[in-house]
C-alpha cells in the first residue's frame, strides 16, 4: 500500500469510525467500504497501483445485513458507481468526497438507514416515549429550537487536511444573532455523529447587532488558545455576520504549534468559500484597492 493510500484510509477511519474501510487484501489493494448511512452493507473497493492517479474500482457488495431488503445492495452498488464517476479527479484522493456525496444522496432518497436505526433505538431506550427539542429550549436561554430548522444550518465547507494522521474540516455559515450561532452550532452537534466524536469543535462568531452593537466570541473546546487565535484571523478578513467551526479528529501525534496553523487554514479556506470576507477574494487573495 503506498503512503498517500495509507494516509486517507487513516483520516477517513479518523473521521467515521474504524470499521469505514477494512483491509481485505494487500495485493490487489481491497478494502471493504462501509457508508455511515448503510452501515448494513458494506462494498469491496479495490486500489491500483497508481491510486490516486487512477480511480479505485467498486467491485460489488462485501456484506449485506439480514434485514436489507433485496435489491439494495445492487442499488447502492450502482449508486457509489455513479458518484465515484462524477467526483474523482486524476491525482486526487477520492474516498471522503464519495462518501460525503453517497452519503448526502442516500438521505435525500429517504435511505439513511444509519438515522432510523439511531431514531428507533432513542425510542426504545426512553420506551417508546418521545419528546420535543422545543421543551428542552423553552427555559431561558433563548435559543431558536433545533426543530425549527425546517433546513440544516448552510454550512460551507473547507477541504479537509490531514497532518500527521490528525485530521482538520472547517465549515462557515452567516448567522444575525448569538442565539442563531449558538442554534447552529447545537444542530451541527445533535445531527452529525462523527462531529460530535471529533476531539476539538474550535469555533468562534462575529456579529453587528443593531444601532452599530458588536458581538463576537470563541470557543476553544479544549484546544488551548485556539478559539482566540481563529477569532483574531476572522478580525483580520474583515469578517462579519457569520460563524466558523473548525473540527479536529486527534490522530495520536501531538502537531505543536503547527496544529494553530492548520486551524487557520481550514478556517480561511471556509470563510473564502462561503464569500464572507470583504477583504479576501474567492480566490483566496487580497482584494486591490482602486486609484482614487
Amino acid at each position: 500500500m503506498s503512503e498517500e493510500l495509507h494516509e486517507e484510509v487513516t483520516s477517513v477511519n479518523a473521521i467515521y469510525g474504524e470499521e469505514t474501510l477494512v483491509k481485505l487484501s494487500d495485493e490487489p489493494a481491497l478494502y471493504a467500504l462501509s457508508l455511515p448511512a448503510q452501515p448494513s452493507i458494506s462494498l469491496r473497493i479495490e486500489f491500483p497501483p497508481n491510486y490516486p492517479d487512477a480511480p479505485p474500482s467498486i467491485l460489488g457488495t462485501q456484506h449485506i445485513g439480514d434485514n436489507v431488503a433485496k435489491g439494495d445492495g445492487t442499488y447502492l452498488v450502482e449508486l457509489v458507481r455513479e458518484v465515484l464517476a462524477e467526483i474523482y479527479m486524476p491525482g486526487a484522493p477520492c474516498i471522503y468526497d464519495l462518501i460525503e456525496e453517497s452519503d448526502q444522496r442516500l438521505q435525500s432518497l429517504g435511505l439513511d438507514q444509519s438515522s432510523k436505526d439511531e431514531e428507533q433505538q432513542t425510542a426504545q431506550a426512553n420506551g417508546q416515549e418521545t419528546f420535543s427539542t422545543h421543551d428542552e429550549h423553552d427555559s431561558s436561554d433563548g435559543l431558536q429550537p433545533l426543530d425549527d430548522l425546517s433546513d440544516p444550518p448552510p454550512w460551507t465547507l473547507s477541504e479537509a487536511i490531514t497532518e500527521k494522521k490528525s485530521v482538520f474540516i472547517a465549515r462557515c455559515a452567516p448567522v444575525s444573532s448569538i442565539n442563531q450561532a449558538k442554534t447552529y452550532l447545537a444542530h451541527l452537534l445533535s445531527t452529525d455523529k462523527k462531529v460530535a466524536k471529533a476531539t476539538h469543535n474550535i469555533t468562534a462568531w462575529r456579529i453587528r447587532g443593531d444601532n452599530g452593537v458588536q458581538y463576537q466570541d470563541c470557543d476553544d473546546d479544549g484546544e488551548t488558545a485556539a478559539g482566540g487565535r481563529l477569532l483574531h484571523l476572522l478580525e483580520l478578513m474583515g469578517f462579519w455576520n457569520g460563524m466558523v467551526v473548525v473540527t479536529r479528529w486527534y490522530g495520536g501525534v501531538q502537531l505543536g504549534p503547527d496544529r494553530f496553523r492548520i486551524v487557520n487554514q481550514t478556517a480561511r479556506d471556509a470563510v473564502v468559500k462561503a464569500g464572507l470576507a470583504p477583504e479576501v477574494g474567492r480566490e483566496g487573495g487580497r482584494k486591490k484597492k482602486g486609484k482614487r
